[in-house]
């Protein structure tokens, strides 16, 4: 069984200690929230619903256009970014940066986050 409180202080740890970090979360690929950390005014569940959304999505592009397996989806807007990766069959990681943040150094701590979590939903 997950342990949600865990789950939170292992986000909350990584918005705290990487630069430009805004938010984080984790969600099922169904769209139910498991654990975030989110700045205010942000509605989890409908964060939660986006994001399997967008990774069930992704995957399907993916697919179709014969780029094998999804690695990571990156959303790119004028005031930041937004990273979607799988942690395992049973989570989705969503990370929110600034627009400030270097992108090789948040994908970098993301694949270490992944890595970490991907244990625990084995």
């Amino acid at each position: 069984m997950i342990n949600s409180e865990k789950l939170t202080s292992i986000l909350q740890n990584f918005v705290t200690g990487v630069s430009d970090i805004q938010g984080a979360a984790i969600v099922t690929p169904d769209g139910l929230s498991l654990s975030s950390v989110l700045g205010a005014g942000m509605d989890e569940e409908r964060v939660a619903a986006m994001s399997a959304a967008m990774l069930s999505l992704g995957e399907r592009i993916g697919s179709e256009l014969a780029r094998g397996s999804l690695d990571r989806i990156l959303i790119e807007g004028d005031t930041g970014y937004g990273f979607l990766t799988n942690c395992g069959s049973d989570a989705v990681l969503l990370v929110l940066a600034h627009q400030s943040a270097k992108q090789g150094l948040v994908q970098l701590e993301i694949k270490r986050l992944a890595s970490e979590l991907k244990v625990m939903f084995k």
